[in-house]
């Protein structure tokens, strides 16, 4: 079966959200009559193919018949990408097909196992404390966004990564940037151009003088068997910048709002510290903060859910729809840490581009939830809920503010 509608009879895409601790309530109703069809694009003016169920988004993201090349036709793009830049822009890791995608995350794959982020953890817990440490001392109400959900993941990932973290302000702003639906092509340009000039001096540097750092290493990987060029280490590095804290920091501030806003849950972990890990996948469940970043183009006709999509037609997985999937989670718009099946979300994607930072995150997550209610127990918000604003305009969904207090 196909589905084929003119596009102003589509609706748009991405949707609003009526409550920000639910998706936009039209996923449900997807799910429950069309959980593959059609809808607009509102950046491009184009149709793209929504896939809201978790059994359909699963078959996508492990179907080798799909791309996730953002350089061909009928690609759903979410940004206003000049022409002229996709035309010269450098793929990165989440936009590459095998062969070349299996050789550099093979490269990558090291960097982030469960055995070397266990090893960090004691550097994490570090930073977390000489964070939480500033709070007290400057004393509420602070923006938690500021103070520490931005502040952790950033010095985690430039100390990663080799990224010098004074530098942190210049790549926060170009990556916030380059998250927003809502910029002009010529604001988009000038980010990518921005953090890719600021890379380029800093990745040329370490081929001079490399360090110990997972950049450095990279590039001495490289030497020994050359899978990429200097250009492609750039745009190598920039997904890792961006990805390794523009996420987890989102994540760190919903958590926290999440469990403000839920005290018999958060009463049920500071109970309980074992429940804090299972937390976690419940709070990755329950946000799904990165939506529609699995983006992705048919290759040939496939066939998904009954329906027949086109060979160049684009498709966007819904990974906030497929983990609020009631025939895989009951009652899936209740937050309930003792979940036993919230592992089984897909917010960090699913097949071969699965999230290769999921690890770190969890640790990170892990860490700073529970050492900040250890630490700070009387913590509550310092304005109301009502009054916050969420990133709806956003690739990934967050907080722009959390004012706290205590």
């Amino acid at each position: 079966m196909t589905q084929d509608h003119p596009a102003a009879q589509l609706p748009d895409f991405p949707m609003t959200r009526t409550c920000p601790f639910s998706p936009p309530e039209k996923y449900t109703g997807l799910r429950a009559s069309a959980p593959v069809s059609q809808a607009t694009v509102k950046v491009t003016g184009r149709p793209a193919w929504l896939v809201t169920t978790h059994e359909h988004v699963k078959a996508v993201l492990g179907d080798s018949r799909v791309s996730s090349n953002l350089k061909l036709p009928g690609y759903p793009h979410q940004f206003p990408i000049p022409e002229e830049m996709l035309r010269e822009v450098r793929l990165m890791l989440l936009s590459m097909d095998p062969p070349e995608h299996t050789a550099q995350r093979r490269y990558l794959i090291p960097e982030f196992t469960a055995r070397r982020m266990r090893a960090m953890r004691p550097r994490i817990q570090e930073i977390v404390d000489a964070r939480i440490d500033a709070m007290l001392a400057q004393g509420g109400p602070v923006d938690l966004v500021t103070a520490l959900a931005l502040a952790v993941p950033s010095l985690v990932i430039c100390e990663l990564l080799g990224v010098p973290y004074e530098d942190h302000a210049r790549f926060e702003e170009w990556s916030a940037l380059m998250m927003n639906h809502d910029i002009s092509p010529e604001e988009y340009g000038a980010a990518v151009v921005g953090l890719d000039t600021y890379l380029d001096e800093l990745i040329t540097a370490k081929e001079k003088e490399p360090g110990d750092d997972l950049i450095s290493r990279f590039i001495e990987k490289n030497r020994e068997e050359q899978i990429a060029d200097h250009a492609d280490i750039v745009t190598m590095a920039r997904l890792m910048l961006v990805g390794g804290h523009e996420t987890t920091a989102n994540m760190i501030s919903l958590g926290v709002l999440a469990l403000l806003e839920h005290p018999e849950q958060l009463d049920a972990i500071r109970q309980d510290w074992e429940l804090l890990p299972g937390a976690v996948e419940e709070l990755l469940r329950f946000f799904s903060i990165s939506d529609s970043g699995t983006a992705r183009v048919a290759l040939e006709d496939i066939e998904i859910g009954g329906v027949t999509i086109r060979a160049g037609e684009g498709i966007l997985p819904l990974n906030n729809s497929a983990n609020h999937d009631e025939s895989v989670f009951p009652d899936p718009d209740t937050l309930d840490i003792r979940r036993e099946d919230a592992r089984s979300h897909l917010a960090f994607g699913y097949g071969i581009h699965q999230c290769i930072g999921q690890n770190l995150a969890r640790i990170e997550l892990e860490i700073v939830y529970g050492t900040l209610f250890k630490r700070i127990p009387g913590l509550e918000l310092a304005t109301p809920m009502s009054e916050l604003k969420f990133k709806d305009e956003a690739m990934v969904y967050g907080i722009h503010q959390l004012p706290v207090t205590w």
